[in-house]
């Protein structure tokens, strides 16, 4: 019986290692630069309004993308498979709306305004905020609904829009 309790403590005591192997894992967000472009179409990130995001995963190169509504796309397919590591957006109530290049905030803690009049450098998009107060506030001035990270689901992000939509390239 001392055996399988010590066993028992053992497996547990792996497991919560693994844990904190896989939180120090999580890495910091990276600068968008000049020549930074979207894992999905190639555009590049600074010619175009809107918040960015990125994609770190454990193994391989963290993955940026022109558009929120790109990385839910990715992120919430059933076929994704790479274990992330962490997911960044960028916060618009901290860059008024400009071309951000900077104020990287954890997705899964961001608030979206989903069916506001403002388009993403993809059309329709998400628009992330840091505070729930300036998404309420943004959603009452350009319309839409607020919504929690666990609140999207792979029907909202849809890409027909946006480049998969344009077939004539």
């Amino acid at each position: 019986m001392k055996l399988r309790t010590a066993l028992t403590l053992a497996a547990l005591l792996a497991g919560l290692a693994a844990c904190q192997d896989e939180r120090a894992a999580k890495t910091d967000p990276l600068a968008i630069k000049p020549d930074t472009a979207c894992a999905l179409d190639g555009m590049l990130l600074a010619d175009y309004p809107g918040s960015k995001a990125q994609i770190h995963y454990a193994q391989g190169k963290p993955e940026f993308f022109c558009d929120t509504v790109e990385m839910f796309s990715l992120y919430l397919k059933p076929e994704q498979a790479k274990r992330i590591t962490a997911l960044y957006v960028q916060d618009m109530g901290a860059t008024h709306g400009q071309a951000a290049k900077a104020d990287w905030i954890d997705a899964h803690q961001a608030f979206y305004v989903q069916g506001s009049s403002q388009q993403g450098s993809m059309g329709a998009t998400l628009v992330p905020f840091g505070q729930r107060a300036q998404a309420d506030a943004f959603a009452k001035r350009f319309g839409g609904k607020v919504l929690a990270f666990a609140e999207i689901k792979a029907d909202m992000v849809g890409l027909d829009g946006g480049a998969l939509h344009d077939s004539h390239m």
